[in-house]
């Protein structure tokens, strides 16, 4: 059963947003998209993020049906005002993702998929997506690795070339009809993200530059930073 908030936008970009996590590894009985950052739940900055971005995509949540009830009081607790459509998130994110694409009807869409606990993405990479996905097919989002980085081979290790090593975020967007081909695919435990399901069936990917700002919010220590990055952005 799906909640609609009527859209106004006419546009056929889409944003999927995932929302599947708990709250293990942040130490917390709520799943960390509810948690509060700078006083509003996790999951409407992520939202409002794409809302704001000039992209005007429609969004669709992805939610995990035992928290519908709990995400409807929260939106009427913050007068959380954005259209956006939930529907029931699946076993795994591939899953949840695979429910999204079930109530997207256009041939000619362009559909980014986003962490739902990423709330800082910019909206000039959320406009970037949509138009490298738009012109290429893909786009996925992903920063050049800052460290050294090792790879495990036995009992040994060897050292990789980290110009050549990419940490890969979201959005991660495409066009509608690849996406929705590749997701045509039995599940694979090796899918993290929806990279890795479209390279399984075939499909090269574009990378396109993220931002060491677009944080994954997973342990307790990254609402902390979140929040400094948010006053930054708020006080320019």
């Amino acid at each position: 059963m799906s909640t609609t908030h009527h859209s106004p936008f006419t546009t056929h970009h889409y944003a999927i947003i995932v929302a599947g996590g708990t709250g293990s590894r942040m130490q917390s009985a709520l799943p960390k998209q509810f948690i509060e950052l700078c006083g509003e739940p996790i999951l409407m900055h992520t939202i409002r993020a794409f809302f704001e971005s000039g992209a005007a995509p429609k969004i669709i949540l992805a939610l995990n049906s035992h928290y519908h009830e709990l995400w409807a009081e929260l939106c009427q607790q913050h007068s959380f005002t954005i259209p956006h459509t939930v529907i029931a998130g699946g076993e795994t994110r591939f899953h949840s993702v695979k429910n999204a694409l079930d109530v997207i009807n256009e041939g000619d869409a362009v559909i980014a998929v986003h962490d739902a606990v990423r709330p800082l993405t910019s909206a000039e990479i959320i406009k970037e997506s949509f138009r490298c996905a738009a012109q290429n097919g893909t786009a996925v989002t992903a920063v050049k690795s800052r460290d050294s980085v090792r790879q495990l081979n036995g009992n040994t290790s060897a050292c990789l070339d980290r110009e050549r090593i990419y940490l890969v975020q979201t959005p991660q967007t495409f066009r509608g009809d690849v996406l929705k081909a590749a997701y045509r695919q039995p599940y694979n435990e090796l899918f993290t993200d929806d990279a890795s399901v479209l390279e399984k069936n075939g499909t090269a990917v574009t990378l396109i530059e993220g931002s060491y700002s677009n944080i994954k919010i997973t342990f307790p220590d990254d609402i902390l930073i979140a929040e400094t990055l948010l006053h930054k952005k708020a006080t320019g």
